[in-house]
């Protein structure tokens, strides 16, 4: 029960890393490379905030947020934009998400350096709880809850918002939208941001759960992020919270009953086998390629 617990807490920043990531594609078909980087931004940023300049960590959630929010906006302007209506719009969306998040590492690098930062151990009620014999920490708890909360909150606004329908008519067909009026540039960008937004937060929550951020760590949890979305299915925010709870899960019981090294052998070969059977993911749809 202890080793599914922690499945649980890890399993849901891998989702909701993998569902700012899977947002970009399933409405713009993007694949933004650069999640990665913003996610170790948002945890370095935390630990700057809190560790550093003081902040209390309630006042350091949604500044970070917002910090990652802009990055998007950044990212969309600056790597995305540009290259719209070309015949390798998404090649060379991806190539130049790439240099992005080289980019927003090298900064990151100049600012705090290449060694590890830590987080203030006061920053953050150091509590455990025992229920049914499974110890829960408070920052665990609270990870979980803001993970949810985070998830639902975008499911929301994807739903019943008139941003949300303004994507999925965007998803659906771009052309199409904008002769229906709608202002395709400004849905890229705020869909940017959105992903941005949690994938910033993402970071902050690994950072406050393992105590210290690196710079390695968006390229740890990178691949991690792929076989969510692709285990969920590509461009499904139900799969990518399903399978990302499912991977940490997995990932946990290995360790307790194998062995830490073969997390990943484990964790991958679960990708491959439902793939085998399901090659559109858990809750991906097989759609027609148009030609």
């Amino acid at each position: 029960m202890q080793q599914l617990a922690n499945g649980l807490f890890a399993g849901s920043i891998y989702a909701l890393f993998a569902i700012g990531f899977t947002l970009v594609f399933g409405i713009l078909r993007h694949l933004n490379l650069a999640h990665a980087a913003i996610f170790t931004t948002g945890g370095f940023l935390s630990v700057d905030l809190i560790s550093r300049q003081g902040l209390p960590i309630w006042l350091a959630f949604p500044l970070v947020m917002l910090a990652g929010g802009l990055i998007g906006l950044l990212l969309e302007r600056i790597a995305f934009r540009p290259l719209a209506g070309r015949p390798d719009e998404h090649f060379a969306g991806l190539i130049s998400s790439v240099a992005f998040g080289g980019m927003l590492i090298a900064l990151v690098q100049a600012r705090y350096g290449t060694e590890q930062q830590s987080i203030s151990s006061e920053a953050f009620p150091n509590e455990v709880y025992t229920v049914a014999g499974v110890s829960i920490s408070l920052a665990q708890l609270t990870t979980l809850g803001l993970a949810l909360v985070l998830m639902l909150g975008l499911a929301w606004v994807v739903a019943a918002t008139p941003l949300g329908r303004a994507m999925r008519a965007v998803a659906e067909n771009a052309r199409a939208a904008r002769v229906l009026g709608i202002n395709v540039e400004r849905v890229t960008a705020s869909t940017y941001a959105l992903s941005s937004a949690l994938g910033a937060m993402a970071g902050m929550l690994m950072v406050l759960n393992v105590g210290q951020g690196d710079l390695g760590m968006g390229l740890a949890i990178e691949l991690t992020g792929f076989a969510v979305i692709i285990l969920g299915g590509m461009g499904s925010l139900w799969g990518a919270m399903a399978a990302g709870l499912i991977l940490g899960l997995a990932e946990a019981l290995t360790i307790h009953h194998i062995g830490s090294s073969w997390k990943d052998v484990v964790a991958f070969g679960l990708l491959f086998a439902i793939l085998l059977v399901r090659p559109q993911g858990l809750f991906g749809t097989i759609k027609a390629r148009e030609v």
